[in-house]
């Protein structure tokens, strides 16, 4: 006798899943894996189950037939595993506002054998424009040439150069005849303008011609200058290559470039962006992502969810793989899971009196998805679901250290994130106090060098009602940067 499928776990639903519950996950999951847009191997295979599970469960009786043929429910095995940290073990009957912060860690299984390194899909966008004429374009080239020699048989590779214009230098291939195309990098010159979307563009149409989810998808985008008049293109882009699983992440040198842009493209895809102060570092930043992207587990990943009325997500933040700030509406694009560290997020929820009333609390309900680099490329949608209890005393328990340590470091990228609101909205008093507070922190942390910068912005603002281009992407940049510090000295 044949197994019975499990379409309620295909649709990532429990089996008391209401009618609107099930449509919603058969659209989901219907977009996301629809042969006309996603051609990894089993794929086709796993979207007619999943057309079958909803032909049979958004029928009424045929849905009570089915029911009556399942077994008993097991625990189920997940190829992600997740981990919950909360900011106090309980909220309390109050009439006033409450704050939760929520840790979530999203893993490979512990008992996870094999060690299979992804093929990889990659771009390298590389801004060839006046400016980086020098050090920067020299490093560039020679990087990109290591990089060369790093790829396995079954990477793909290519690189796009733009100024006011771009060119393919080296068309998506397996990199066989090493030596040509090293000759084709090194002939690379600068000259012209810049103008991010040409380049953004040809990169997408070489990556687009052998994308597949198997493979990790991914443009990185090198440049030092601002683009203008084409920012809102490059972000149509983005969000046209996330929907077929394509990471962009933007690596900025100097102080010219737009952080706001190159953020916007990151968040869009899951990637991230990288400030590179000086030529020299040119090379360790684009070798880290290199061998990054080399080690993701899952791609793709993402968290659907919903809260209840009365509950609010008003911040979400990546500590790790490379901080950054995510959407706090649903879905979120998490980003890559790699291999040995995971990926780790916080959230802050502010819970209103009226959803306190109870005797328990969700404060979101959703369910996680990823694009696996080592197996079936699309996992079932995987539950995710924060709650806490509430009661009438507040306890004593100190919140947890791993709690209290993101947030200390939160705290302050958030000092400089409101000093910006400040000095965009011309409260150039108000910032600057917010930069030296933010500076005695980083004193006390002995952070000399960027509690220095901050000073300086401090007086910069007050004198010239503006940031300096520079010291805002150092402070910027460099509190996000102690966010992953602190993580990894957790893992030291």
């Amino acid at each position: 006798m044949a197994q019975t499928k499990d379409y309620y776990s295909m649709l990532g639903l429990p089996r008391t899943a209401t009618a609107d519950e099930i449509r919603q996950s058969y659209y989901e999951a219907a977009r996301r894996l629809h042969p006309d847009t996603n051609t990894a191997p089993g794929d086709t295979e796993f979207f007619l189950d999943i057309q079958q599970a909803y032909e049979v469960l958004s029928n009424p009786k045929k849905r009570a037939k089915y029911d009556l043929s399942l077994p008993p429910e097991i625990t189920p095995t997940y190829p992600l595993d997740q981990r919950l940290i909360f900011s106090r073990p309980n909220l309390v009957h109050l009439e006033e506002p409450q704050l939760v912060y929520a840790i979530l860690d999203i893993s490979p299984p512990v008992n996870l054998q094999r060690q299979v390194f992804p093929a990889m899909n990659l771009c390298l966008v590389l801004d060839r424009s006046t400016s980086m004429q020098g050090g920067s374009m020299e490093q560039v080239k020679a990087t990109a040439v290591q990089i060369m020699h790093k790829l396995k048989p079954n990477d793909i590779f290519s690189v796009v150069a733009f100024s006011d214009r771009a060119e393919v230098i080296i068309p998506a291939s397996h990199t066989t005849d090493i030596s040509r195309l090293e000759a084709r990098i090194q002939m690379l010159q600068t000259s012209g303008g810049t103008e991010i979307f040409s380049g953004l563009d040809m990169g997408y149409n070489e990556i687009i011609r052998n994308v597949d989810r198997s493979k990790v998808n991914h443009i990185i985008l090198l440049t030092d200058g601002r683009t203008y008049g084409d920012e809102d293109r490059c972000l149509d882009l983005a969000r046209r290559a996330a929907r077929h699983g394509i990471g962009i992440s933007g690596l900025g040198i100097g102080p010219e470039w737009n952080d706001n842009l190159l953020d916007g493209l990151a968040s869009a895809t899951g990637g991230s962006s990288i400030y590179i102060s000086k030529p020299q570092d040119i090379q360790k930043a684009l070798f880290d992502k290199f061998n990054q992207l080399g080690r993701t587990y899952a791609e793709e990943t993402r968290l659907k969810f919903k809260v209840p009325e009365g509950v609010e997500l008003r911040y979400a933040f990546r500590i790790h793989p490379e901080a950054g700030i995510l959407s706090n509406e649903s879905p979120i694009l998490l980003g890559p899971v790699i291999r040995e560290t995971g990926l780790r997020m916080l959230m802050e929820f502010v819970v209103q009196p009226e959803a306190v009333r109870r005797k328990s609390i969700i404060l979101l309900d959703g369910t996680l998805s990823a694009n696996l680099t080592d197996g079936p490329n699309q996992t079932q949608p995987i539950p995710v679901k924060l709650t806490r209890p509430v009661s009438d005393d507040a306890g004593t328990d100190y919140p947890p250290s791993e709690i209290v340590d993101a947030l200390s470091q939160l705290k302050l990228y958030r000092l400089q994130e409101q000093a910006r609101i400040e000095v965009s909205a011309g409260d150039f008093k108000q910032a600057s106090e917010h930069l030296q507070h933010l500076a005695t922190h980083l004193l006390a942390q002995g952070e000399r060098g960027l509690a220095r910068t901050a000073l300086l912005e401090a007086e910069h603002i007050l004198q010239e009602k503006s940031f300096s281009q520079e010291g805002r992407k150092e402070i910027k940049y460099g509190t996000r940067a102690l966010l992953m510090s602190g993580r990894r000295s957790e893992e030291q």
